[in-house]
């Protein structure tokens, strides 16, 4: 099983990013996939996530109404949209997948997100 997500980068305060997740060796459309986020010196957090069966979607509080995620499960993707983008949304942005639940069994390796004030 392997994520793969991409799309990180340097961007000045108010700039956009789209990040991508791809998976493969799973069975994609059957997961839950989520973002989350390692800050300089700080622990790991919720960004958002998206069911697998009824597209629940969630976010943190401090992304709402910036942040759009979606999937597609023909290309085996998951996408978060990031607009608005504030310096202390500078952080490595990890994808996981999950079968249920709050626990994700696979993870991503990072893609790292810079925003300049």
């Amino acid at each position: 099983v392997q994520l793969q997500a991409s799309g990180g980068g340097l961007v000045q305060d108010g700039g956009s990013l789209r990040l991508s997740c791809t998976a493969s060796g799973l069975t994609f459309r059957i997961y839950t996939v989520g973002w989350f986020r390692l800050p300089p010196g700080k622990g790991r957090e919720f960004v958002s996530t998206i069911s697998y069966r009824d597209r629940k979607i969630y976010y943190s509080d401090s992304v709402k109404g910036r942040f759009t995620i979606s999937r597609d499960n023909i290309k085996n993707t998951v996408s978060l949209q990031m607009n608005s983008l504030k310096p202390e949304d500078t952080a490595g942005y990890y994808c996981a997948a999950s079968r249920g639940g709050s626990y994700y069994g696979y993870w991503g390796q990072g893609t790292l997100v810079t925003v300049s004030s």
